[in-house]
């Protein structure tokens, strides 16, 4: 029952660049599974039918004049979206539809549903082994446990994410933001178990070069939202290294050097430009709200 009244109130978004061979049937099988509120294709400046397609197939498009970026199409979805609850979809067709009638459903209690993907169903070994070192990086940064960072199948409460549309950015790395800012301002997020299909078409990720994207997006959101989990580690690190050098050298060479003071002092620097940055931090959070 939840199912059918979240989904009356839920726009669907779906970025897509050159996604014509899929986008049709996407479509499709998502209105016959719930009674959305309204599905809208981005075309992020496709050069096939991708729009053509997406239209005849009942969604509503609006096109980039050019390719902007996944994030960037995504952005142009929540914007334009008219329904409480956001559905965000990829457009290759890996993601089920019963699975995303079953994380609005979720919108009562959460304020975020993630489509965790299960291992096995995630496609290159290449590529899980990358993700799971982001999320092992992920669960550490937020002391939460996150099983996939990645997944780009998620549904959440628009005035949410209007709150984070300025942290975005306009690459691959939508979800990992959402994701993060989302468990550090304090809202509720669930992973939902899902397995994805196969996907229609060549992925646009690069392993490489957007994989290390993905990491600094880590980094870049986590010193928004709780730099000490980044400066303190970094200040013990220094610290130790300096004392452990310093007592070395006084027993080797009955004196301390002035490497080890350096070390040192820049261990104090570090935690306490972290400490004034954690107190921004908050003032920021707390302003925003």
């Amino acid at each position: 029952m939840a199912e059918a009244v979240n989904a009356g109130h839920t726009s669907v978004v779906i970025p897509a660049f050159n996604e014509a061979a899929s986008i049709a049937a996407v479509v499709r099988d998502l209105t016959s599974a719930a009674p959305w509120f309204e599905i809208l294709v981005i075309d992020d400046g496709s050069s096939d039918a991708t729009g053509a397609q997406a239209a005849a197939a009942g969604a509503r498009v609006i096109r980039h004049p050019y390719n902007k970026g996944n994030g960037a199409a995504v952005k142009t979805g929540i914007r334009q979206a008219t329904g409480e609850f956001i559905l965000i979809a990829d457009a290759d067709g890996q993601h089920r539809p019963a699975d995303a009638a079953r994380l609005v459903a979720r919108l009562d209690d959460y304020d975020l549903v993630i489509g965790a993907r299960s291992g096995r169903t995630q496609s290159t070994l290449a590529r899980r082994l990358g993700n799971a070192l982001l999320n092992g990086i992920a669960s550490y940064l937020t002391e939460q446990p996150i099983p996939d960072l990645t997944s780009g199948f998620r549904a959440a409460r628009r005035d949410c994410l209007l709150e984070f549309l300025h942290l975005l950015p306009n690459g691959f790395s939508t979800p990992t933001t959402t994701t993060l800012a989302f468990m550090r301002a304090g809202y509720s997020v669930r992973f939902e178990p899902v397995d994805a299909d196969q996907r229609v078409g060549v992925s646009k990720i690069r392993l490489g070069a957007d994989g290390f994207n993905f990491f600094l997006i880590l980094l870049k959101v986590m010193t928004i939202f709780s730099p000490l989990r980044i400066f303190a580690p970094i200040s013990a690190a220094a610290f130790l290294l300096g004392a452990a050098y310093g007592v070395w050298t006084i027993v080797t060479q009955a004196h301390i050097t002035n490497s080890s003071v350096l070390l040192i002092l820049a261990s104090v620097v570090i935690l306490l430009v972290g400490l004034v940055s954690e107190q921004i931090s908050s003032l920021r959070i707390e302003g925003r709200r």
